[in-house]
């Protein structure tokens, strides 16, 4: 097969075992107050960009020292390193896109000797007085449901004529994989999917993501999916 495959990857629960933005939340803050401000998100009140800052603002000083500690208890997901290899075996470029933030991500990635991944990702900074302020860099205005436009870096960092591959499990992976030519869901993105009528593959872990792919390589050609072919080229038209 001559066919070049991207591979786009969501981090929080699917490349880590949890959902590392929730736990940190209702680790660090109050639930009341974390359950309100998603509950508002998940109804399409308020975009991604208010979601963070609100959650952010809601926290109490906290020391870099305890949410390192935290962070380092955060796993990823099995059979993950397996697909890595897998894929620079046969010259399939990674990329990870986040609504999470780049501090967390990076750390967890770095623990598990997976910082030379190339990462989209929300920003977060600390204060002198260990407040943290998010910033959204790859925010896309017209979109509520990501901070950071995984749409916008799947039609950047490939062609018409690769193929593309999305593996995700929430909310905010409901628009990119609209874009995609193959889907591997679980949870939320999977009912989305089902809802919409979208093709996927459903998924435990990395190890069922690699059986899948194994299987595509074998092909002689790839054919892609037709109804995300015409999401691109509709964007390609207004821009």
């Amino acid at each position: 097969m001559n066919q070049s495959i991207k591979i786009f990857v969501d981090f929080d629960g699917t490349i880590s075992k949890k959902d590392v933005g929730d736990n940190l939340f209702l680790k660090f803050g109050d639930s009341k107050i974390i359950n309100a401000i998603a509950d508002r998100w998940i109804a399409g009140e308020i975009s991604s960009a208010i979601f963070w800052t609100e959650l952010f603002e809601s926290l109490p000083d906290i020391q870099k020292s305890d949410m390192n500690s935290f962070l380092n208890e955060m796993e990823i997901e099995d059979g993950f390193i397996e697909f890595l290899q897998l894929c620079e075996e046969n010259n399939i470029e990674v990329t990870v896109l986040s609504d999470g933030l780049d501090y967390y991500i990076n750390i967890i990635l770095a623990n598990n000797n997976l910082g030379h991944l190339k990462v989209y990702t929300n920003k977060l900074h600390f204060t002198e007085n260990n407040r943290m302020i998010p910033s959204f860099p790859f925010m896309d205005e017209e979109c509520k449901i990501c901070a950071n436009c995984k749409r916008n870096h799947i039609l950047n960092n490939s062609s018409d004529d690769d193929i593309t591959i999305y593996i995700g499990d929430g909310l905010s992976d409901t628009c990119p994989v609209q874009y995609t030519d193959f889907i591997f869901a679980k949870r939320a993105l999977l009912k989305f999917c089902e809802k919409n009528r979208i093709s996927y593959y459903p998924f435990n872990d990395f190890y069922d993501v690699i059986s899948r792919i194994e299987n595509l390589l074998s092909k002689r050609r790839i054919k892609k999916r037709h109804q995300a072919e015409l999401k691109r080229k509709a964007v390609y038209a207004i821009g």
